[in-house]
């Protein structure tokens, strides 16, 4: 009777027994299945709208096997009197850093350009923000850190400054690169100029800044360094005819009596254009150097 008592138990054992063994069997899980990502492919990217003007475009070249914990971004800004110029004008520093700094993003920046209509400053100042807003904003789609080294030449070098000493109130810039980029309007050679006070009131929108600001100082980068300043590399020539070797020094003295970490080299030589091959490689070779040291990509 007692063996009667258990057939039902022991039958109920068996039927548990023999589903658990079916999904065991049926099992088609991939729990042990590995997925392997492959490295993302190099992707350019042209005429990249960040804003409504024709002339807010930027061009984007990412690397290859960049992720959004290693590759950060090298911005290129073009100079031509604040009035003239295209990013175009920036293709070697593409070539070299593709070459010397495969690992770096890189954005080649168009800005509007100054009119009777819409003056240089603080507009283009703003337009060096937005696009690094925008390129912040599309890290993670873009796998990039929102991390910028600026490099700038002449008007771009000071668009360059202006960005990171005035408008970086999130320090995105890491580290600043000046081509001969002007730096204090105070200085005589500007301020003795008979047609100093045209060019500024063409270049300053006065709406945008309060009514007893010194436009000379205000859009000055010399009198706009402080702590939160980003290192800065500059490059200038001892006979240059548009941005006196004066700009050069003041800036670095502000930069000294600020404690900011910076290099300052003076080539032969005028605004770039007739400097030595011998100049431009050591140029090259500093600046590659400064960038590694600033805006390390670390593994």
């Amino acid at each position: 009777m007692r063996l009667k008592n258990y057939i039902p138990f022991l039958l109920a054992l068996l039927l548990l027994w023999a589903c658990s063994s079916d999904e065991q069997t049926n099992d088609t899980s991939t729990d042990d299945e590995v997925t392997i990502e492959l490295p993302l492919e190099a992707s350019v990217q042209l005429e990249v709208s960040y804003g409504a003007d024709p002339l807010q475009r930027y061009d984007l070249y990412l690397p290859a096997g960049r992720t959004a914990l290693t590759t950060k971004v090298i911005v290129l800004v073009h100079g031509g009197g604040w009035v003239s110029g295209d990013k175009e004008d920036m293709t070697p520093f593409i070539d070299l850093i593709q070459t010397e700094l495969p690992q770096y993003a890189i954005v080649n920046l168009n800005y509007k350009l100054a009119d009777l209509e819409n003056p240089a400053f603080p507009n283009q100042f703003l337009d060096v923000k937005a696009a690094l807003a925008q390129i912040k904003a599309q890290a993670n789609e873009l796998q990039i850190v929102p991390e910028f080294a600026l490099i700038g030449t002449s008007a771009g070098a000071h668009l360059s400054l202006m960005m990171d000493y005035v408008y970086d109130d999130e320090d995105w810039v890491k580290m600043v690169c000046s081509i001969v980029g002007p730096t204090d309007f105070t200085d005589p050679f500007y301020s003795e100029n008979p047609e100093y006070q045209i060019l500024f009131d063409f270049l300053v929108d006065e709406s945008a800044y309060a009514a007893d600001t010194d436009y000379a100082v205000a859009t000055s980068p010399v009198f706009q360094v402080n702590a939160s300043s980003a290192p800065t590399i500059m490059f200038y020539g001892n006979e240059d005819p548009l941005v006196p070797i004066s700009n050069g020094t003041n800036l670095e003295a502000a930069l000294a009596d600020a404690s900011i970490s910076h290099s300052f080299t003076i080539y032969d030589g005028g605004h770039g254009d007739d400097w030595s091959p011998e100049n431009y490689e050591n140029l090259q070779q500093q600046l590659v150097a400064y960038i590694l040291e600033h805006l390390p990509v670390i593994p």
